[in-house]
């Protein structure tokens, strides 16, 4: 990895991580979240890194060590377990390995164990469910190709970022866009906390009596019960 690309790398993270979960969602016109199953289960949510992109064999953890080995520093591991939530695919020792070769986190399409451990580390952990059974070790995935994961399509390189309210992901070609309207949006915000705090009320302020009376006047759809 070139110092360019490194720097490169680091200041889309630090200006990713100034945004919320949600003001990134909000930017891509209320898209782009992983299913709401998708948890937190470690110590700290906060992550922004490129994805390195992992599909395994259903119950199956022979690419997870390989691909995490693989993985360079500053990415985020995003595995395609295919939604299996009877089988960990990750666990005690793989979140020490990713936190040492200083990925930024991991998302699994399925489920972890030895929660007890994880939940005090430091990597964020994104999965959909906790339990002890692990996975056997017999088949090859493939890495670095388009998979799915928590209800999105996620490509390599693309942007993901969690925070307690959970996971997005930015297409990799429209991440200066989407920073740029979250950061016009998260503006926008501060305004209306502003108006709140000096105690406007928050309809006026979103002038949700005029959208109220617009609705109003349009016609009913086809499908609406008139009462009369």
């Amino acid at each position: 990895m070139s110092k360019n690309y490194s720097s490169s790398l680091k200041l889309s993270r630090q200006r990713l991580l100034a945004f919320t979960t949600a003001a990134l969602s909000d930017a891509m016109g209320k898209r782009g979240a992983m299913d709401h199953d998708m948890h937190c289960l470690s110590a700290n949510c906060r992550m922004a890194g490129p994805a390195v992109t992992l599909r395994v064999h259903t119950a199956d953890i022979l690419m997870v060590g390989i691909a995490l080995s693989k993985c360079p520093r500053g990415s985020v591991l995003v595995i395609d377990g295919q939604g299996e939530l009877n089988t960990a695919l990750w666990g005690e020792l793989s979140t020490m390995a990713a936190r040492l070769r200083g990925l930024q986190g991991v998302v699994i399409d399925g489920a972890v164990r030895d929660h007890a451990n994880i939940r005090r580390d430091r990597l964020p952990v994104f999965a959909r469910a906790v339990v002890p059974n692990a996975g056997g070790a017999e088949y090859a995935g493939e890495t670095g190709i388009p998979i799915q994961c928590g209800g999105l399509v996620v490509n390599p390189g693309d942007w993901v970022v969690g925070d307690e309210d959970g996971v997005v992901v930015i297409p990799a070609d429209r991440l200066a866009s989407v920073m740029k309207t979250a950061a016009q949006l998260l503006e926008v915000e501060k305004k209306i906390g502003r108006e709140i705090r000096r105690g406007k009320d928050l309809a006026a302020i979103l002038r949700y009596d005029e959208l109220l009376k617009r609705k109003s006047r349009e016609a009913f759809l086809p499908q609406r019960r008139i009462r009369g």
